[in-house]
């Protein structure tokens, strides 16, 4: 796939559509308003990085746009999927079929080797990657048959990766992916995100705290207490190895 220059060069139908999107936990002086009103598109193919402090909404965007969550109010949608109100059979089968989930710490089955972890996911997907294939895709050609206990947090984060891009995902949302993960071994991991990005075509969403990685996406959406403060284009994608961090 060729390289991007950035979102402007990113044509097509939005991938995501939110509009009115709100979130609130809680009743009367007690509730918590974890999104307020939020308008978003998304394209197919864009690399967008969740920027804010903790508390600004940005794990309950993810997750609403996962279907792993339901809004209080307003409309979101993938492609011709209405996620607000749908039941919970429906949003099983989106998530299978279109979604793939990295999150903070790795979930790896620790009986089960690299290989058999990322087959778990192979076993009930429709045109899946073969385990082997999702694995040398990140990096681990020589480490398949190696258990969780056997592998550093890096390796083990990029199993997790593999897994979620097994079933080949059009969607792949990321939260926190690095947080657990020194620098060094967290640049290899966004590595491995980017990798599979800009080679698949895989529209990305990551949240982090770390300003550094918003260099890498095609845009940029800042929240704070629930908002879109702002969203920022960038003209030129950077590898995460060319990122000073």
């Amino acid at each position: 796939m060729a390289d991007r220059t950035g979102h402007d060069g990113l044509t097509g139908e939005p991938v995501f559509r939110a509009r009115g999107l709100t979130k609130t936990y809680g009743t009367g002086e007690a509730a918590v308003h974890a999104l307020r009103d939020v308008d978003l598109d998304i394209l197919a193919g864009e690399f967008i990085v969740l920027l804010g402090p903790s508390g600004s909404g940005k794990s309950t965007l993810l997750n609403i746009l996962g279907g792993l969550d339901a809004s209080t109010s307003g409309d979101a949608r993938y492609r011709d999927h209405q996620l607000t109100g749908a039941g919970e059979p429906e949003l099983t089968l989106y998530r299978r079929e279109h979604v793939g989930f990295v999150f903070q710490f790795y979930n790896l089955i620790p009986s089960l080797t690299a290989r058999e972890n990322v087959a778990l996911v192979t076993e009930i997907a429709r045109n899946p990657l073969a385990p082997e294939d999702a694995l040398t895709l990140v990096g681990l050609a020589d480490r398949m048959d190696h258990f969780p206990a056997q592998l550093s947090g890096g390796e083990q984060q990029r199993v997790a990766i593999a897994r979620a891009v097994a079933k080949r995902p059009e969607v792949l949302l990321c939260d926190e992916p690095t947080g657990a993960l020194d620098v060094q071994t967290g640049v290899r991991v966004l590595a491995v995100i980017d990798r599979v990005n800009r080679e698949l075509g895989t529209t990305t969403v990551v949240i982090t705290h770390n300003a550094a990685i918003a260099a890498m996406a095609d845009r940029v959406i800042h929240l704070s207490n629930g908002l879109i403060a702002h969203i920022d284009h960038n003209a030129w994608r950077q590898a995460p190895e060319e990122i000073v961090w």
